[in-house]
């Protein structure tokens, strides 16, 4: 039982194998190409029997009217253009009567017979030879009538009394209109049936030698052909998501394998770019994770010490008490700014939708001087505006954003001499905000990630200089979401320059 069960097995292995391979490219452009190709060659044969049955037709037709009309009229028995002789049928008749009065025409191979035009229908040969087929009376007629009309007419294929099927001819003997009778001569199809079926057998073994023929140099042909596929299945068979960066050549000397080299390596640099910012995702997520995750343990670790020292009789000394709890409001407004901070990142992140007004910058910016002022103490303020630029943006979006590039550029400046400048100019169809300030500046290799969340210039993660690091995250995504773009300039030591710019209205 099991031994037929692995029998069975392996038959339709066997089978799936077979399957596979008439799948493949190049056994089916090698089937189908080889179909055609007999396909055509049997179209040619169905041809070419056509044309030379109908060649070979037409010159024995021709053959044997050129014969009839070289006939004097005395060797069909025809004496005179009104007389005819009668010419004796087969066995009738004696050897002298004959040679004075009757045919002295024999041909083994073809029919001959005489028709008067009193529709008389006389077999020559008879029995001799090769018997004469008979038609309609009426199409005798017809065909004397073209014939004295000078008309050609054409051969017909008949069948005999006999079952043979003949091809015959009509010609008159003498000149034509000069009451000489119908003469038609015939002959058997089947020796050039016989030729031609010889000349078609010729040709179907010649074109299975060159089928077969073809089989063997069309298939080494393809295989040199398809190396470029098969070098493409290998590259593509040793690219997995660890090697996106290796690429397939474009050029390997064929059109169509080129153009789809070039598509595929365009699918593997997308999906390379696809892996590498999920990647660089991944790794943003975790940072963001990590640093809010130290953000938020630094202040409610700092809550519960407190929390302790009270427990610990500290809330009996009034002095210290008060200081106790002032610090723990001061971490607790840090985390509620963090958390506040955070919820607005997610809510960018969803692309949330924007209450779009007209807004005029200026206006806007005139309204702000005030709480600007009180922001910057004794630092020297700045403002030079442009009037009546209009945009379409959320005013409150644009609030939050002025404020936290002027309260960034407040942290960085120093309390008594630091100056900041606020300009706003209108620059080819955009409105440019720029908040200038002559503090401690940046690095250069911080410029690049003065925008991504958490992230602070300070090694040391010092909270003296500034916030959680999601301030600056925060203007970014607002100036996106309104189709604009910030920018960053800075030198360490001479100070930093932000640059909002925000599409006008027309």
């Amino acid at each position: 039982m099991m031994k037929r069960m692995l029998t069975h097995e392996l038959k339709w292995m066997d089978r799936l194998r077979q399957w596979s391979g008439l799948r493949s490219l190049r056994s089916q452009l090698l089937a189908r190409s080889l179909i055609i190709l007999a396909v055509l060659l049997l179209l040619i044969g169905i041809v070419q029997f056509w044309i030379m049955e109908s060649f070979l037709y037409r010159s024995q037709a021709k053959t044997m009217e050129q014969q009839l009309r070289s006939m004097p009229p005395v060797w069909l028995g025809i004496s005179s253009r009104n007389e005819t002789f009668r010419a004796f049928p087969s066995g009738q008749g004696s050897p002298d009567d004959r040679g004075n009065g009757g045919r002295f025409l024999f041909i083994p191979d073809r029919s001959l017979a005489i028709i008067e035009g009193s529709g008389q229908f006389q077999d020559v040969f008879g029995s001799d030879g090769l018997a004469a087929p008979r038609l309609q009376e009426s199409d005798y007629s017809a065909i004397l009538d073209q014939l004295n009309d000078q008309q050609h007419v054409t051969y017909r294929i008949v069948t005999d009394a006999s079952g043979k099927e003949q091809l015959i001819v009509f010609s008159t003997p003498g000149p034509r209109n000069h009451g000489f009778p119908l003469v038609q001569m015939g002959t058997e199809t089947k020796p050039f049936k016989d030729l031609i079926l010889k000349q078609l057998m010729i040709f179907i073994a010649l074109s299975l030698l060159a089928l077969v023929a073809g089989l063997a140099l069309y298939a080494k042909a393809m295989r040199r052909t398809l190396v470029p596929l098969s070098n493409m299945v290998d590259t593509v068979q040793r690219i997995d998501a660890g090697s996106l960066a290796e690429r397939v050549p474009a050029v390997q000397g064929q059109r169509e394998i080129d153009q789809l080299a070039q598509s595929f390596n365009g699918m593997l640099e997308r999906l390379e770019r696809s892996f590498e910012a999920e990647r660089a995702s991944k790794e943003r997520m975790q940072r963001f994770l990590s640093d809010a995750s130290h953000e938020l343990r630094t202040p409610l670790t700092s809550i519960h010490g407190f929390i302790e020292v009270l427990q610990r009789g500290a809330a009996n000394n009034e002095e210290q008490l008060h200081l106790a709890l002032n610090s723990m409001h001061g971490e607790s407004v840090r985390i509620n700014k963090l958390v506040e901070d955070l919820l607005m990142l997610t809510k960018l992140d969803q692309a949330p939708r924007l209450e779009h007004a007209d807004v005029r910058l200026d206006g806007l910016l005139r309204d702000m001087e005030p709480q600007l002022l009180i922001m910057a103490g004794e630092r020297t303020v700045h403002f030079d505006l442009t009037a009546d630029l209009h945009v379409s943006a959320d005013p409150h979006k644009l609030k939050q954003v002025v404020l936290n590039l002027f309260q960034n550029a407040v942290q960085h400046t120093d309390p008594t001499s630091g100056r900041i400048a606020l300009n706003l100019y209108a620059v080819e169809g955009y409105a440019e905000l720029s908040i200038a300030d002559n503090g401690i500046g940046i690095d250069q290799e911080h410029l690049p990630h003065i925008f991504e969340r958490f992230y602070r210039t300070s090694s040391s993660r010092s909270r003296k200089q500034g916030g959680a690091g999601l301030g600056l995250a925060i203007t970014g995504s607002i100036v996106e979401m309104h189709g604009g773009s910030i920018m960053v300039t800075s030198k360490p030591g001479s100070g930093t320059a932000f640059k909002v710019l925000l599409p006008l209205m027309r």
